[in-house]
């Protein structure tokens, strides 16, 4: 990217969303604006785990107010991402269909560990880069709404990273009911955190890193009040000032009543949750201080925005091969279904040739290629309906680079690859999943005999709007009646689609 273009961050986590727009200089990202809203929908998930009409709202009024402040931004400029009350809202697809709509930019669900690698990201292109520093074993802890994540990592890489249930929004909402600060609920809200992060001990034992660095909004606002109160050095949590903040907030009482420099009227309704997990975490990992970072998830955003063409297609590109490797993929049959997905594909979109990731067909050409390499995950688990085997695995795996939804759709495209087509729904409305998922079909029909097929077989059109025609070279269908046979019944099955599929020569 060349020097001074603008890149933007939006971060829809549990108790705020934020834009972080900065200014790209030799390699380094300026900040030259930031917006935060309390949106707390975190606490606007109701029982059954659906976000409220209200949460959502609130969450649409202020995406609205960041997609005014983004207008002219192109899509690579751009990038949204959403945490974990996303993650646990069984109505997300709901509130982000609208929400991507307000914004204008897509918004990617990610998984606990991308989460955590992003922050580290943030947090270490944020501290100085020396000699040093490139040896230091870090701890990165960052308490969110919803859920807190730890890091192990030296310089720029991330090694160790998790994602845990417990976090400032939902510890207040559960411990300190109306506000109340009490003894007996700070002891049953560092209890109840500890429980959740014992299994941590292990992992973030002391003798494994050399510094802890605190990112975003809770151990940011311990730091903040502690500087002010001459507690702590500027831009650093301690023990002793833990408990002295502890013993202010049983002094104030309540919430409304507390009156505290260095303290946003918006974070005192969540740091008695908040200062709970962050003494769990002091405690369990035997921290005595930890530095206030200044790098958070949305800077880790940033800086890949500057790298997803190259660095983090290759780290998606690593993670499908070790999956692939992992559930011991027939290599072979992968490659020839790849390639000949791929030759199908740039028929129907010429654009893509190449896989130029700069492109948005270049990077569904890319895409098409992971999910063909991906197809037969599933039969490891069973021969017997393994594209759902396959699907399943893709939704519930942890896959760094990768967003959830980008997950659910490799999914959708290792699940539809064969059977029926009613099955993927909605999905299907979409031109460029039904371009993929005819390619790979084809390429499966093509490659059944786990041979290569040949090259010039099969030609592919899209002559109008939700059509396809397929026309086989002249003497195929002879030449291979079982792959003709199997591409009729194609046929057949995209007719109870909304889409129209012609065949000639066969």
């Amino acid at each position: 990217m060349q020097n001074g273009t603008r890149l933007a961050a939006v971060d829809l986590g549990s108790n705020s969303f934020r834009l972080e727009i900065g200014q790209l200089d030799h390699g380094q990202i300026h900040r030259t604006e930031y917006l935060k809203e309390t949106v707390r929908q975190g606490n606007g998930l109701d029982s059954a785990r659906n976000l409220t009409p209200d949460a959502m709202q609130r969450g649409w009024d202020a995406l609205a107010r960041f997609g005014e402040r983004l207008a002219g931004f192109r899509g690579s400029q751009v990038r949204a991402v959403a945490t974990q009350t996303l993650r646990e809202a069984r109505n997300r697809d709901e509130f982000l269909l609208r929400a991507r709509t307000i914004l204008g930019f897509g918004i990617d669900v990610i998984p606990g560990r991308e989460e955590a690698r992003l922050i580290y990201q943030g947090v270490a292109h944020m501290l100085p880069q020396t000699d040093a520093s490139e040896q230091e074993r870090r701890l990165v802890v960052d308490i969110g709404g919803r859920s807190t994540e730890m890091i192990l990592g030296r310089a720029l890489q991330a090694d160790i990273m998790e994602s845990y249930r417990v976090g400032s929004v939902a510890w207040s909402m559960k411990y300190f009911e109306k506000g109340q600060f009490t003894p007996a609920a700070f002891r049953a809200a560092q209890i109840a955190a500890t429980a959740v992060l014992d299994e941590a001990l292990s992992l973030y034992a002391r003798d494994r890193w050399d510094e802890a660095y605190g990112a975003s909004g809770t151990i940011g606002a311990v730091g903040d009040v502690l500087a002010v109160a001459g507690v702590a050095p500027p831009g650093l949590v301690t023990r002793t000032g833990l408990a002295w903040l502890v013993d202010r907030l049983l002094k104030a009482g309540n919430a409304d009543r507390l009156r505290m420099e260095g303290m946003r009227e918006d974070r005192k309704a969540v740091i008695g949750g908040g200062v709970s997990v962050l003494r769990a975490v002091f405690d369990l990992l035997d921290i005595e201080e930890m530095h206030v970072a200044q790098g958070a998830l949305r800077h880790g955003v940033l800086y890949e925005l500057l790298e997803r063409d190259e660095g983090v297609a290759d780290l998606r590109a690593r993670t499908v091969t070790r999956l692939a490797s992992r559930f011991q993929v027939d290599a072979a049959q992968a490659r020839r279904v790849g390639d000949a997905a791929a030759a199908l594909y740039v028929q129907l979109d010429p654009a893509a040739r190449g896989g130029q990731t700069t492109s948005r067909a270049g990077r569904a050409l890319r895409k098409l290629a992971w999910a063909a390499q991906l197809h037969e995950i599933g039969t490891q688990i069973s021969h017997s309906e393994y594209h759902k085997h396959g699907a399943y695995i893709l939704d519930n795996t942890d896959a760094p680079g990768f967003a959830v939804n980008e997950m659910h759709a490799l999914g959708q495209l290792v699940l539809g690859h064969r059977g029926k087509l009613r099955k993927l729904g909605l999905i299907l409305d979409d031109e460029v999943f039904a371009r993929q998922l005819l390619a790979l079909r084809l390429a499966v029909i093509l490659c059944h005999a786990r041979r290569d097929p040949h090259a010039d077989a099969l030609k592919l059109a899209a002559p109008a709007s939700r059509t396809f025609g397929i026309t086989a070279r002249a003497g195929w269908a002879e030449e291979f009646p079982q792959s003709a046979h199997l591409l009729r019944e194609e046929v057949v099955a995209w007719q109870k689609t909304d889409w129209a599929v012609t065949l000639r020569g066969c």
